[in-house]
């Protein structure tokens, strides 16, 4: 018997037929990798990624439609799913229809409501006129003359389901914070829920929302995680009792939480989900916000109907939807449901980092050098890996570590961070955390002598609901009054908590970390660190543009230009049967 250490080789072995052994495995596969499904498109692809004993079953894929293990109807209990010329998995076949059927309720119950709700925003078009009266910025570009703010606050109000994407500071939280405006003008007893994927993504939105009289918390706190299993408290049987929800850093979110999320959404309660499409998806099987933003091909697309009822409500031709946005009626259930956000107010595209981040999703090598030759203020590419660079960034921790007020040193430590593309060797975390402990060790400023040594910075790596931490918080090891050590996190907007080590189990020091997780945080000074080989499979445009986009005003990036180069040319791309689906609902 042929024993193995590949688990999706152990998993395909515990089915008995030839004819689908091998693909299980490429379904085992191509999970792990995040993909939804397995395409059966292209033999000669399939072929390449089983192991020599497989070789020569790809051929004989017509056989599945007749494997009693294989269903090809949606609704079967087959342990597989055979549909649209893709295999599934039977629990992520139910997790894409899941979301696909609630979309299309989304949209059923807006055709009940939209009379109403237009009806609502007439007497308060003086207000929305005043609440978006335009601000002149000069990082503002110059990509349209529509004001999609106001226009994705107006369709939040008149749909059920409202998809706002946008790269970084095109005013995705203060369109939020004016969505509310409204409907809190219309129903001032209005209940909202506010959610992210981690705990520091909700914390950060929290931070951005300041005036909002509602405590950000994560999905899974939201949905009532249920310990030990797969399960939520709130589902379709017993939904989340809000008028509202707004998800913030949704292209984090895996197909599975993805469609838990939008069981518990109910019939009467809009939701929002915020994103960028141009980051990286979620660690997990799916990249469902990103599929969702390509669905139909094309962004910001309205009615006539639609475009002429919110462009009396903007009043200024100048702000309003224009002609190249006005299409014939459309039937997909996302038509007039996404909006991205086109114009920075934090970043002009003509220099620095908002220039360098459009080059690297638009994969423009010319740009790309230009930026790697000559740097600019923002954005400087050190291609030697410069020891007195990555130095001097260090010298920044010292900022923290120096200030005795624990509120103020945890914002301190926040505003910079080095970013790694990978965990291992030369210029992964562990080792860039270790020599920059050792750095500040050299200069006094840390005794890194135990595991939780005195101005430690740490990041919490898994949920823990007894004591309210989850993945991605980052805190401080401090002595409190009494002299004993505790990691002390920031709670709310002003205030701080502190936490016995002995109750972290799950935790890493965090002077450095992944590119992975830091998404939904962002710091004033970055600096991000590639590895040495650009055959590295992880080094894609999105986690390239993530990294970048985490700073607000400066990025170091240490990398050889054919590193830089290769990442920005290689894209991620993931299985999954959305796009295609769409036309059975």
């Amino acid at each position: 018997m042929r024993t193995t250490n590949d688990v999706h080789q152990q998993f395909a072995s515990f089915f008995k037929s030839e004819t689908l052994q091998p693909f299980a495995y490429l379904v085992s596969k191509k999970l792990s990798e995040g993909h939804i499904c397995l395409p059966l498109d292209d033999a000669g692809v399939l072929n390449e990624e089983l192991p020599a004993h497989y070789k020569g079953f790809i051929e004989k894929r017509e056989r599945l439609k007749t494997e009693p293990l294989v269903g090809t109807v949606p609704g079967e209990r087959q342990p597989f799913i055979l549909y649209n010329n893709c295999l599934y998995l039977q629990r992520y076949f139910a997790y894409e229809s899941l979301v696909l059927e609630r979309i299309s309720d989304f949209g059923k119950t807006e055709e009940t409501r939209l009379a109403e709700r237009m009806e609502s925003l007439h007497p308060l078009t003086g207000f929305i006129r005043e609440l978006f009266a335009p601000k002149e910025t000069a990082a503002s570009g110059a990509d349209s003359r529509t004001d999609w703010q106001m226009v994705a606050a107006l369709n939040a109000v008149l749909n059920n389901l409202t998809i706002i994407t946008g790269g970084p500071g095109t005013g995705k939280t203060s369109t939020v914070a004016k969505i509310l405006a409204v409907l809190y003008c219309m129903n001032p007893a209005l209940r909202v829920a506010l959610a992210a994927p981690t705990g520091k993504a909700a914390a950060r939105m929290g931070e951005s929302l300041k005036s909002a009289s509602v405590k950000p918390s994560t999905i899974h706190r939201l949905l009532g995680f249920v310990p030990d299993s797969t399960y939520f408290e709130h589902h379709r049987s017993n939904p989340l009792n809000y008028d509202v929800v707004i998800v913030d850093e949704a292209s984090m979110i895996d197909v599975s939480l993805f469609a838990k999320l939008l069981d518990a959404i109910g019939p009467d309660t809009r939701l929002v989900l915020l994103g960028d499409k141009d980051q990286l998806a979620s660690v997990e099987a799916g990249s469902l916000f990103g599929d969702l933003c390509q669905a139909q091909g094309q962004l910001n697309l309205f009615g006539r109907e639609r475009a002429a009822f919110i462009n009396s409500l903007i009043g200024d031709p100048s702000r309003a939807i224009d002609e190249g946005s006005v299409v014939t009626e459309s039937e997909h259930p996302l038509f007039q449901h996404i909006i991205e956000l086109r114009h920075s107010h934090r970043f002009s595209g003509e220099e620095g980092i908002g220039r360098f981040s459009k080059a690297i999703i638009a994969r423009d090598k010319q740009t790309l050098n230009d930026f790697i030759v000559s740097s600019d203020a923002q954005v400087l590419v050190d291609t030697a890996y410069s020891r007195p660079l990555f130095e001097e960034f260090a010298d920044g921790y010292a900022e923290f570590i120096r200030e005795q007020d624990i509120r103020l040193a945890l914002q301190k430590m926040n505003r910079l961070r080095v970013l790694c593309a990978v965990r291992e060797g030369e210029h992964g975390v562990y080792q860039l955390n270790r020599r920059i402990e050792k750095y500040l060790q050299q200069k006094k400023l840390i005794r890194a002598n135990g595991g939780f040594y005195e101005n430690r910075p740490v990041i919490v790596t898994g949920n823990n609901y007894t004591v309210g931490l989850y993945n991605g918080d980052t805190g401080i090891v401090r002595a409190d009054e009494k002299g004993t050590l505790k990691v002390w996190f920031e709670d709310g907007v002003e205030g701080i908590k502190p936490v016995i080590p002995g109750y972290i189990s799950q935790a890493e020091t965090v002077f450095a970390m992944t590119i992975h997780k830091s998404q939904g945080s962002e710091f004033d000074r970055v600096l991000i660190v590639l590895p040495d080989s650009e055959s590295n499979a992880i080094l894609t445009s999105e986690l390239l543009y993530t990294a970048v986009t985490r700073a607000r005003s400066k990025v170091f990036l240490q990398g050889s230009a054919s590193v830089i180069l290769q990442a920005s040319d290689r894209f991620v791309k993931r299985a999954s049967g959305i796009a295609d689906r769409f036309s059975d609902y």
